[in-house]
């Protein structure tokens, strides 16, 4: 328990920090510097099965309820996605897919979208100086270490959103649910600041009763 009070004052600091650094953050693409790094047998098998299903992102919602909730953060986010996606039909499209993906890593749909505006600014082709791709910049390595090699199909929008929410995850779990060094560690920068301070700072605009 000796740490908990520097954990703390991270996270004071961030949340501080985190409009500031959004401000300074320029819109393009970022992840370039992702690191591949050897993994587990049983770990790659584990991430390839995670991004093998080829399941349409059809949202599960059991009840009237789970509808309404789901109806209204379409709403309330699509309206706030017209600055990136003027076609209603493509905003439509892309929120459930996010929807799906986030919810099946078991991530918050404000922290995924927020960390593609970062990432991204939600740009389907965006490519950054190290070749990391799509709306959640997934390097192609992870293409040929988890996937079927083909480093197209990252510009794939359920593909490609499918991807980051795993590899996300995955970053979750092996940082115990620390998410500053989640962030870090997906953007190559683990244990500086102003990426996860960025991310942060747009999740905040996206954050909804439904998360």
């Amino acid at each position: 328990m000796s740490g908990a009070p520097d954990l703390v004052s991270r996270r004071c600091a961030l949340g501080c920090m985190a409009a500031a650094s959004l401000s300074a953050w320029p819109w393009q693409a970022h992840a370039g510097s992702q690191i591949e790094e050897p993994l587990s047998h049983a770990v790659r098998t584990a991430l390839s099965a995670a991004v093998a299903d080829a399941a349409p992102p059809e949202p599960v919602l059991r009840t009237e309820a789970e509808q309404q909730a789901y109806a209204q953060w379409q709403a309330a986010s699509s309206q706030r996605l017209t600055r990136y996606k003027n076609h209603p039909t493509e905003r439509q499209e892309f929120l459930q897919t996010l929807w799906y993906e986030a919810r099946r890593a078991g991530l918050s749909l404000s922290l995924v979208l927020g960390l593609v505006q970062v990432e991204s600014a939600f740009r389907k082709f965006a490519i950054s100086s190290a070749g990391a791709r799509g709306y959640m910049q997934v390097m192609p390595f992870w293409a040929r270490t988890i996937g079927d090699g083909h480093e197209g199909r990252l510009f794939h929008m359920q593909t490609n959103l499918r991807f980051g929410c795993v590899i996300l995850r995955h970053y979750l779990d092996r940082e115990g649910g620390d998410l500053f060094m989640a962030l870090g560690r997906y953007n190559g920068s683990r244990g500086q600041a102003p990426y996860p301070q960025a991310v942060l700072a747009a999740q905040q605009a996206w954050r909804h009763s439904v998360d």
